[in-house]
Formats: C-alpha cells, sequence, structure tokens
C-alpha cells in the first residue's frame, strides 16, 4: 500500500523535479539502512534480446554505473510480481515469461540483501521512465559497458554459470 501512495505522489511531481530529488532521497535511504542494517530483499532481471544481448540501465540517482533492471520487493509481494512490476514501470516492458535463475545473498547499502535473480527474453524496445531510469539499452553480453559495478557484475556472473548467456548450449 505503501508503495502505491508513493508513486502517486511521485508521478505528480513533475519528472524534472522527481529526478532532481531522487538523489537526494537515495542519500537518506542509504544512510537509513546504514543505520538499521535491516534485511532486505530485492529482484533484478537478466532481460536478453535473443541475439546476446543483455538490458542494461543508468539510473538518475545513486552510483553512476550501467546495472540490471529491478528493484525492491514491497512487504508481501512475491519476487516474480516485483520485478514484473519494476521492468513495467521503470521501461515500460511487460514480460511474459520470468525464470528465477538464484537468490544471491550479498550486501546493500551496508544491510544483508537477498536478490532474486531472474532471466527473461524480450526484444521490445525500452522505453526509460526519466524519472528513476535515464539510460537503457542493450549491449552484447561479451562486451559490457564500464562502469559496471561489482553487484552487477556479480549478478551478471551467477546468470552466466547457469549457463543461460547465448552460445552455451543452454539457454
Amino acid at each position: 500500500m505503501l508503495h502505491l501512495i508513493a508513486k502517486a505522489v511521485e508521478r505528480l511531481l513533475p519528472p524534472a523535479l522527481h529526478r532532481a530529488l531522487l538523489p537526494l532521497a537515495f542519500h537518506v535511504r542509504h544512510r537509513w539502512r546504514l543505520w538499521r542494517g535491516t534485511r532486505l530483499a530485492g529482484c533484478a532481471v537478466v532481460i536478453e534480446n535473443g541475439a546476446g544481448e543483455i538490458l542494461l540501465l543508468r539510473h538518475s540517482y545513486g552510483p553512476r554505473g550501467w546495472m540490471l533492471p529491478g528493484g525492491g520487493i514491497d512487504r508481501g509481494e512475491e519476487p516474480e510480481a516485483a520485478a514484473r512490476r519494476e521492468i513495467a514501470e521503470e521501461l515500460g516492458i511487460e514480460l511474459s515469461r520470468l525464470e528465477l535463475v538464484a537468490v544471491i545473498e550479498e550486501v546493500v547499502s551496508g544491510s544483508p540483501h537477498s536478490a532474486h535473480l531472474f532471466a527473461a527474453t524480450s526484444t521490445a524496445r525500452p522505453r526509460p521512465d526519466r524519472r528513476e531510469v535515464i539510460e537503457a539499452r542493450f549491449f552484447p553480453a561479451d562486451s559490457l559497458p564500464e562502469p559496471l559495478g561489482p553487484v552487477t557484475a556479480a549478478r551478471i556472473a551467477a546468470w552466466k554459470a547457469q549457463g543461460r548467456a547465448r552460445g552455451t548450449g543452454r539457454g
């Protein structure tokens, strides 16, 4: 419910103002997580386009590197539903099929984090929301852009280790 209220408030703000406020909100949320150390749950999706390319994006806030699409899982929300919601909200893509690849235990903002990593295929052109996501593009899985943060690199490595990358014979 809180997520729906926050999204309604966000949509009332002009995109430029929303984008300008996101770095402050990110900083506050990061500090809060460091102080609380509360366990978090999130999702990330490796979206392949069928040509051996995967979708990466850049946010208007936080680290400036390229990342996999995804986000937080709301209380009571199923990980797959959260992944679908995040992809639809931020990129305008409806995913027909998601496959759970792994649940990765990591640390995000100083808090323990369980990342539900999914794989999907889509040929849809991403339409960044221009609020949270400022750029989204497909890149060859064997030639990813820099900078690529360590969390994103580890998630992509987990996806590749499951034989998901094109040309591995299992994906």
